[in-house]
């Protein structure tokens, strides 16, 4: 379990510049790890109406809860648990949630997790990199027939102005072109849903 402030700096790449970014850090498909994000709201998106969002992350066999929500400054506050596949396969099925931080993060904010469904899935391949004061991800995600590669840097709260002069300038000298990138369950909604802003 556990919470802190998650600040990264995201951009969507093509396949070729994600080869590229591969290249200059000598990454191999052996160095990616295999990830699935299921992704919960209401039938009527009301984590998306309080800039929060909330997964079920499966990696290696290890299941983690985490809510996400925008706080007053910058980044976001991230709360993790960690849960038993039991646990999970329970909240994917609706039949319970489990106990902990995560709930009564929830219940803070008013939601009830009896209102929450699965909206869907996004499995994504991802391999790391030190950098700087921070940690390059290198994200090549699958979702509804859909694929798409992304860069992130996720760098520590007293690193802002530096990661951000890192991450900009590693796109422009590998003549990267800048491109917004949601989130990922943005992106997984908007596949789905037409999610909208």
């Amino acid at each position: 379990m556990g919470r802190h402030i998650e600040i990264e700096f995201k951009n969507m790449v093509t396949k070729e510049h994600f080869e590229l970014l591969l290249s200059v850090f000598h990454i191999t498909r052996d160095d990616f790890a295999k990830q699935v994000n299921h992704y919960f709201d209401t039938d009527t998106f009301l984590l998306k109406q309080k800039a929060a969002a909330l997964r079920i992350r499966n990696r290696d066999h290890l299941y983690e809860l985490t809510l996400k929500k925008k706080t007053e400054t910058i980044g976001l506050l991230e709360i993790n648990q960690e849960i038993s596949p039991a646990e999970a396969n329970a909240c994917l099925h609706k039949q319970m949630f489990p106990e902990g931080e995560v709930k009564a993060e929830l219940a803070a904010i008013d939601i009830n997790p009896n209102w929450l469904i699965c909206f869907g899935s996004l499995e994504t391949r991802r391999a790391e990199r030190p950098f700087g004061p921070g940690c390059l991800q290198f994200d090549h995600s699958l979702y509804l027939g859909r694929e798409d590669f992304e860069v992130e840097y996720e760098i520590p709260e007293g690193k802002i102005d530096e990661g951000k002069k890192n991450f900009f300038q590693l796109l422009n000298e590998l003549n990267i072109p800048t491109k917004k990138a949601d989130n990922k369950i943005k992106r997984l909604y908007d596949a789905k849903f037409t999610y909208l802003e």
